[in-house]
């Protein structure tokens, strides 16, 4: 079968999309590729595609690394589901399942096989692959995730190191390492330790134009946003500490929101468990730390909330991917404050780590801090630190309400000079709510205590809120022009970089705080989306869609599969629309491939033929 073939007759689609028919005729030529493209964009049809095309031209078996489990298991699901023979290796299996899948493999009974890093270095396994070298039996190494090997991603593995013994071992069999978040430090880590040196790089844009990008103070509620944009839909909330997870969960069930914990605290079960059913029932919100996602393939997620700053605009953009997969409407909602920051910059200060890569971590945590202070558009800025350039992108906070922002560059120096004068009366240094208290000249027993009221700048600026001051000092952490002494007792100490914000020579330009009445009417404008399919649907079309769902849940209820392997909304939406009185009527839909279309084409007219007609 040629691709297209493939493409249309296995997985029911009309047409590549982006790069995938560049990159898929690349390695059908025995050529190694770097994939970097964003969650949704059709990462796994590049190396399922080949893989599927090489076999029949008698080249073996194609093993993809995978680091979850939850992944290996839906992504097989959904292979069996289009006819495609797979299976995985991984510690959810009995000895003797593991031993049937083994001998499968060594019989070349598999087009794809699934395996985690670990698995896949082990004497057993790496002598189950020489066998299948000996009989030119291994098609391709896919290695999902590939961020993973580099120290600079947001989440290094370090087992994934070990998979440079597939090229050394196996060097003529190709390699395609894909990822969805790749900065130019992270590509190069991947492309060193994978030895993908003479690998073609197919980087797609990193834009998700459907994703709707808000940063807000941490003063603003979770509650609300849900409330008001997302009641009913599936989401995930994203927290810092295992308490927060479970604080946060309890109250949106408080509040009437289904909302389930995940952290690695929790008992392997209940944490299966709840990952099962967000990924199986509508509806649900998972609040998780970021133990919880990558490779979460559910593609109505409405919604990702983080209520703390991640560490790195790689990991926020990376989870916030994992919003609107099915190329719909959805929201990246992220509140922070000050004392985000100040726990950030600790954790990097407190590391045991080198210093010149705590400095590499400083680097990419200012991005983050740049993009999270940033007037101007969000969507043009992300994509400047993947080094895509954009034009402002209208579908941001920033672009949809342009922000009132005022010149705090006279304040910046207060609180500078309020830093330096109390240090040197001291002879050490103090945390932001003293400084702030002295600047607003509040006569607590500390300032008393300490004789602080006697500086020259106690009450200087009584005329700015906390707020206001503990937002100057952001942009100034921001700018590297403060920094947070974490091994004295996080107290602010002045840089390198004060002096010039000091003489007035840098201008700090800060944003004004959203009035309630503002912030109201940027929530009105933001009109809750209706998926385009749906949309599309008259009354008639939404009874047929519903009994479609209906239908769906308990095929993927039967099949303990997530209901979006079995077909998708938007194939279920067509059905709907179309309204097929046949198999040939069915074969054209995008989504319905040859088995699938053999393996429920009849059940669907049978569902569509007992909605009423009205």
């Amino acid at each position: 079968m040629s691709i297209e073939t493939i493409l249309k007759e296995v997985f029911g689609y009309p047409a590549f999309r982006g790069p995938q028919r560049d990159i898929i005729d690349h390695v059908l030529t025995g050529g190694d590729a770097l994939v970097l493209m964003p969650t949704g964009g059709g990462k796994s049809l590049c190396y399922q595609i080949p893989a599927i095309a090489r076999q029949q031209a008698g080249h073996g078996i194609t093993v993809v690394i995978s680091p979850l489990i939850a992944l290996m298991h839906d992504q097989v699901g959904a292979l069996h589901e289009a006819g495609v023979q797979a299976e995985f290796l991984n510690s959810t299996l009995s000895w003797q399942a593991a031993a049937r899948v083994e001998q499968r493999l060594l019989q070349g009974d598999i087009t794809l096989l699934y395996a985690a890093p670990e698995r896949i270095t082990t004497p057993r396994f790496l002598e189950q692959l020489d066998a299948l070298q000996a009989r030119r039996a291994l098609s391709l190494f896919a290695i999902d995730e590939a961020h993973c090997v580099s120290q600079w991603g947001h989440d290094f593995r370090p087992e994934y190191r070990a998979l440079t013994v597939l090229h050394e071992r196996y060097p003529g069999v190709p390699r395609m390492a894909l990822t969805a978040t790749a900065d130019a430090l992270t590509r190069s880590d991947i492309i060193s330790h994978l030895q993908l040196q003479e690998a073609r790089l197919f980087i797609s844009s990193f834009d998700r134009p459907n994703i709707r990008y808000t940063i807000v103070e941490a003063s603003q509620q979770l509650l609300r946003f849900i409330s008001d944009l997302h009641l009913g839909d599936a989401g995930v909330v994203y927290c810092q500490s295992r308490k927060k997870v479970e604080d946060t969960a309890e109250l949106l069930c408080d509040h009437g929101i289904a909302a389930l914990p995940y952290h690695a605290g929790l008992e392997a079960r209940v944490r299966q468990a709840n990952q099962d059913q967000f990924l199986r029932d509508e509806g649900i919100v998972m609040v998780a730390t970021i133990a919880f996602g990558m490779g979460i393939d559910k593609p109505d997620v409405r919604f990702v909330a983080h209520l703390d700053m991640p560490k790195n605009i790689e990991g926020y953009y990376q989870e916030t991917g994992r919003a609107g997969r099915d190329g719909e409407a959805a929201d990246a909602w992220m509140c922070y404050g000050l004392q985000d920051v100040v726990n950030q910059r600790r954790m990097i200060d407190e590391s045991p780590a080198e210093e010149a890569f705590k400095q590499g971590l400083r680097g990419k945590l200012d991005a983050l801090l740049g993009l999270a202070e940033a007037t101007d558009c969000r969507r043009v800025r992300l994509l400047h630190y993947f080094g895509e350039a954009s034009q402002p992108c209208g579908n941001c906070d920033n672009c949809l309400q342009a922000p009132d922002v005022w010149d705090a560059t006279d304040a910046a120096r207060k609180l500078l000079s309020t830093i330096f004068r109390v240090q040197k009366l001291s002879g050490f240094g103090f945390g932001a709510g003293h400084i702030i208290d002295i600047l607003r000249g509040k006569l607590t027993d500390k300032v008393a205590q300490r004789g602080h009221d006697t500086v020259s700048t106690f009450g200087i600026g009584a005329d700015l809120s906390e707020a206001q001051w503990r937002s100057v000092l952001r942009q100034l952490l921001a700018i590297d022009a403060v920094m947070v002494d974490a091994q004295a007792f996080n107290t602010l100490q002045l840089t390198p970089a004060s002096r010039a914000v000091l003489k007035g020579d840098v201008p700090v330009l800060l944003r004004v705080t959203l009035a309630k009445s503002a912030e109201r009417k940027l929530r009105q404008r933001t009109d809750r989306a209706v998926p385009k399919p749906l949309a599309a649907l008259d009354a008639a079309g939404q009874t047929r869609f519903a009994a479609l769902k209906t239908w769906r849940f308990e095929v993927a209820k039967a099949h303990n599969l997530p209901a979006f392997v079995i077909f998708h909304d938007t194939t279920l939406a067509a059905i709907a629309h179309t309204a097929p009185q046949s198999l040939d009527d069915l074969q054209g839909i995008s989504g319905i491939g040859a088995r699938k279309l053999e393996a429920y084409g009849a059940e669907v007219l049978a569902v569509l033929a007992d909605v009423p007609q009205k």
